[in-house]
């Protein structure tokens, strides 16, 4: 069976590497980006089954990213990533296909079992 793919999309470098590894330790395909363009050309090269999407990334901003992965491919599962207190922006996204968010600091238990979940179905 062939493995799923998980892309990671953060500007922050520390959270790219911390998700990289633990979703490659659950035996996901993993990819990062750093920003929309990397991200988007990801989608379109890997065609990943999830994407975790960082809400603030400089350039082109989580929902713009968010939007162009549903044009792409709507059937790519995606999960955004927020600091705190951008509900409006939660609204916008769930409105625009994510499954769900995690509140940064998330737990990574928490975010690891949802991927799984997610990718079992």
């Amino acid at each position: 069976m062939e493995k799923k793919k998980v892309l990671v999309v953060d500007d922050q470098y520390g959270i790219r590497v911390l998700l990289y590894e633990v979703f490659g330790k659950e035996g996901y395909d993993t990819f990062q980006a750093a920003n929309g363009k990397q991200a988007l050309e990801i989608v379109v090269d890997e065609s990943p089954d999830m994407v975790i999407l960082d809400m603030k990334i400089p350039g082109m901003d989580g929902l713009e990213i968010l939007k162009e992965i549903k044009k792409i491919n709507k059937e790519i599962k995606v999960i955004m990533m927020t600091a705190y207190g951008e509900l409006d922006m939660i609204k916008e996204a769930t409105d625009l296909g994510a499954i769900t968010h995690f509140t940064k600091p998330f737990d990574i238990d928490e975010l690891r079992m949802a991927v799984n979940k997610q990718l079992a179905s």
